[in-house]
């Protein structure tokens, strides 16, 4: 009798200690917060309601959020020190695949993605899935100009359109635009780059705007400039004069000749300690439907297919690969930029100087 109170009491106990660790484990989950980087501005908050809110109301999971301006240094410290503090990292192409390159991403497995032929060409990768469709423009503000620049060549005169630039400082689509200004075919650009005389060429055709041009490294910047009257043309990101276009009613307009478009990627840190969330958000955040929620927050486009027939069809025209936007457009080539950033940028940074 005593033997079988005492088993009992036991297995009470045993089944109490397991509910409340149980209960522990599931505090513990809805407690979990990926802790993610981001370019922050205008798509951070689109991305807010697209992709996170949802998550988090279906997981409990939450989202801690940081930005940055891109590259690698942080993220290669971060492995180097073996202690990762990001879940969830916003890459831009050719930072997506040399990060995966030199291991600082964890590989991701495309069978948790379901039906991956309904993706774009190349929007996923060895570590990392596209969030989505972004494209590099300029813009300008239509109360402050009578004639409306039209095309890229329009952004390098200055005669014609005499007034500040504003550029990324960063060699990348300044080159390309440059080639495409001096007469070379989209096409043919990364051909014409691939050599020391394309090199030269870009330089030779920056140089005709480099005492007017005001560089910006945050994207949240290039719209604030012409907000400000700092410039009267800027390149920019297309979400970020969409954003401030529609929910700020600047009177900002793009021009898509020779849009430079990419996709953007989530990546998961090597070692991250919350790796397994962050990869539960990133089949959450490459369905259909959370595709074509983004559009209703940011003009960028779904990098899947099957997303296109759930957006709204006004929505359709304001981004990167509507028709309209699409005939000149080139596609950046992120191999290109892996092989070559280091060798351009140096050249860039004493062009800077010059």
């Amino acid at each position: 009798m005593h033997a079988t109170r005492s088993a009992f009491r036991s297995g009470r106990l045993a089944v109490a200690t397991f509910a409340v660790l149980a209960l522990f484990s599931a505090a513990a989950d809805a407690a979990e917060t990926l802790s993610v980087v981001t370019f922050g501005g205008a798509y951070e908050n689109a991305a807010k309601k697209a992709y996170f809110e949802p998550f988090t109301a279906k997981t409990g999971i939450d989202f801690a959020t940081e930005s940055y301006d891109g590259g690698l240094a942080k993220l290669s410290a971060m492995e180097q020190a073996k202690n990762p503090t990001w879940d969830l990292i916003d890459l831009e192409t050719n930072d997506a695949i040399t990060a995966c390159d030199e291991g600082l991403l964890q590989k991701f497995d495309k069978k948790t993605l379901g039906k991956t032929s309904d993706f774009l060409p190349g929007s996923i990768l060895d570590c990392s899935v596209a969030a989505m469709v972004w494209s590099t423009v300029y813009a300008y503000d239509t109360t402050k100009l009578k004639t409306a620049p039209t095309s890229i060549n329009d952004f390098f005169d200055l005669k014609k359109y005499p007034g500040k630039r504003g550029l990324r400082k960063s060699p990348k689509v300044s080159m390309e635009w440059a080639l495409i200004a001096d007469g070379v075919a989209p096409k043919d650009v990364y051909k014409v780059l691939a050599t020391p005389a394309g090199v030269d060429r870009a330089f030779k055709k920056l140089d005709t705007i480099k005492s007017s041009i005001v560089w910006w490294e945050a994207g949240a910047q290039a719209p604030q400039l012409l907000a400000d009257g700092a410039v009267v043309m800027t390149q920019a990101y297309n979400g970020r004069i969409d954003d401030a276009a529609h929910k700020d009613k600047k009177p900002f307009k793009s021009v898509w000749d020779a849009q430079v478009y990419d996709y953007e990627w989530w990546g998961i840190p090597a070692g991250a300690k919350h790796a397994d969330a962050a990869a539960k958000f990133i089949v959450s955040a490459s369905q259909p439907q959370s595709y074509a929620d983004l559009t209703r927050y940011i003009a960028y486009a779904p990098p899947r297919k099957d997303a296109i027939p759930l957006i709204d069809k006004s929505r359709l025209g304001d981004l990167p690969t509507a028709p309209g936007n699409f005939k000149r457009a080139l596609q950046i080539d992120a191999t290109f930029w892996a092989d070559n950033a280091d060798a351009i940028n140096k050249r860039f940074q004493v062009w800077l100087t010059q």
